[in-house]
């Protein structure tokens, strides 16, 4: 399809009408393509455009400047990456979060990020919110469920979805308007402290990816032949320490990812059951993710009790469920958290750890609140007489003593 019949399909298309627009501003092409929409389709009288910093860094932050002031907007800037740290990575560490292997993370800025936008729109009296979803990702329903809660009433406009755009198609239109583009990948990248996804539904089934996509990642056949040892030390099942130097959480990520990246970790390639049930190919790199994931989990084995551990996965795997499928504002979400915060106050201890082209190696662990006693378990102590076990065994057995009468085993 020419840029024509694309125009001419946007135009066929009837659009609500709006005055005074909310833009979840970006700097990347479905936002600054949206504006250009709210101008020359919506008919907008004003537009507010609004960029949430949610640790993509200095270079996306610039991108969204200038990107702004190509588009004739100057976006109102908010901060939130501490918050982003403390209160939802925190609580995915806590929760081990995984939806399927990918360490959820863009799940969870929708959400944060809709919020911030809804609330700034409702401030300013808007009637409307635009953001740059598509109709066949994840995102339009993170989005739209927090626009409903934050900013009832308002008109939720997502062009690339309710005009049925490819990514072809909008890529034409940019060129066509003068819209800035940056895309090293078609579909291209959303970065954040946790974790970066690339190029998001855009990924063929056998696609090679080269390796100028990688933003920390040196792949492992081309990382360093050294090892690196690194220390971390949690408190409360957070990450507190770095090699002794105590830090916030999102600057501890921030180095755990360079030097977890070096070492060629952090490459996730799956395949992601999306919320409407179609599958898709996605590509994340997440080096802190997958070094800190990995040592909280077996920190919870050690100090978690085998009940805990057991109800505690349910708990986790529903909490990234909830979060995934955009229902981080659903009550259940907070009463599950009250577990999970509850079960980590023993979840303290410190590790060295051996990064070497792609694995993860525990060198050595220490906790106060271990639930680990060689004294008693090792086969090598004599911490208790085994012989008092004969008749907890014999207890034990009593059932399949019955089993065995009826099976006509005797």
């Amino acid at each position: 399809m020419n840029v024509e019949e694309i125009i001419a399909k946007i135009e066929n298309i009837p659009t609500p009408p709006v005055a005074k627009v909310a833009s979840a501003f970006s700097g990347g092409l479905d936002s600054c393509l949206g504006i250009e929409l709210l101008r020359r389709k919506y008919k907008a009288k004003e537009i507010i455009a609004i960029t949430i910093d949610i640790g993509q860094g200095d270079e996306e932050m610039e991108q969204s400047r200038k990107h702004g002031k190509a588009m004739g907007v100057e976006p109102i800037v908010v901060d939130v990456r501490r918050e982003f740290a403390d209160e939802w990575v925190t609580t995915a560490i806590r929760a081990n979060s995984s939806y399927g292997g990918y360490p959820v993370s863009t799940s969870m800025t929708r959400q944060l990020v809709a919020r911030k936008v809804a609330e700034i729109a409702v401030r300013e009296g808007c009637d409307a919110i635009i953001e740059g979803s598509s109709g066949k990702g994840n995102d339009q329903y993170r989005m739209h469920n927090t626009f409903t809660l934050f900013a009832p009433g308002l008109e939720v406009l997502v062009p690339v979805r309710d005009f049925d755009l490819t990514r072809l198609d909008e890529e034409e239109l940019c060129k066509a308007w003068d819209v800035p583009v940056r895309e090293t990948l078609t579909g291209g990248d959303d970065k954040t402290l946790w974790c970066r996804s690339i190029a998001s539904g855009a990924i063929d089934l056998n696609q090679e990816l080269p390796d100028h996509i990688w933003l920390w990642l040196v792949p492992p056949e081309k990382a360093k032949d050294e090892p690196t040892y690194i220390e971390v030390e949690f408190a409360e099942g957070v990450p507190v320490k770095l090699d002794g130097v105590q830090m916030p959480l999102d600057d501890l990520i921030e180095e755990l990812n360079v030097v977890g990246g070096q070492n060629g970790i952090g490459r996730i390639d799956m395949f992601e059951d999306g919320i409407m049930d179609l599958k898709s190919r996605e590509i994340y790199e997440a080096p802190a993710a997958h070094i800190i994931l990995k040592l909280h989990g077996d920190l919870e084995q050690f100090c978690l009790t085998k009940g805990e551990l057991l109800f505690k996965k349910m708990i986790d795997q529903q909490w990234a469920y909830m979060m995934y499928h955009g229902e981080a504002y659903q009550p259940l979400r907070f009463d599950l958290e009250a577990f999970i915060n509850q079960s980590q106050k023993v979840v303290n201890g410190s590790y060295r750890v051996k990064l070497y082209k792609g694995n993860v190696e525990i060198v050595s662990r220490h906790s106060d609140s271990g639930l680990f006693y060689p004294e008693i378990r090792s086969i090598k102590a004599s911490g208790f007489n085994q012989q008092r076990c004969a008749d907890a065994a014999f207890v034990r057995g009593l059932p399949y003593v019955i089993l065995a009468k009826r099976e006509g085993y005797e």
